[in-house]
């Protein structure tokens, strides 16, 4: 019985081991459920992510470089493995430039811009609560309608955009 056992746990064992390897780039095995609000989380939801897209958004970083220059100081392993992540779920793609065939290129997708509008919902909710705990970045521009900014920002960056795409 207990030889059996063994067998049937390195064949488990195995079995997880070639899931693990085999994963589809959908990466469908890695949501943690069918919940909408989980599903983004399970991609955008940690420290790192929104941060990236914001930069890209708004400070229209582009290289590895420009973003892992950004104020909070994302180590370079997290950011491979957050643009990764992020090109996996189609939110960035990459290129090249014609000028620089070396070095990528980091834009957001339609499906990335359109998180324009959670960027700032967290920029003014963090600007109305955060203060008492943190020193917060006084933002010109936050007390203007929310389609505005929204439509601003995704403006800009479109226009920042067309000279790549």
């Amino acid at each position: 019985m207990f030889y059996i056992f063994t067998i049937e746990l390195i064949a488990n064992i195995i079995i997880t081991i070639d899931s693990i390897v085999m994963m589809p780039k959908n990466m469908t095995n890695k949501f943690r459920s069918g919940c909408p609000i989980s599903s983004t989380l399970d991609v955008v939801g940690d420290k790192w992510s929104l941060l990236i897209i914001r930069d890209m958004l708004i400070s229209h970083k582009k290289t590895f470089k420009e973003i892992s220059d950004s104020d909070e100081r994302i180590a370079p392993s997290i950011l491979s493995a957050r643009l990764k992540l992020l090109e996996s779920i189609h939110l960035i793609f990459k290129t090249k430039t014609s000028e620089n065939k070396k070095e990528n290129i980091y834009l957001l997708t339609d499906k990335g811009v359109e998180l324009t509008p959670i960027i700032i919902e967290l920029t003014l909710w963090g600007d109305k609560w955060m203060r008492e705990f943190n020193q917060i970045d006084t933002i010109d521009g936050l007390n203007t309608d929310k389609s505005v900014i929204t439509a601003t920002i995704q403006d800009n960056y479109a226009a920042m955009v067309v000279g790549f795409k």
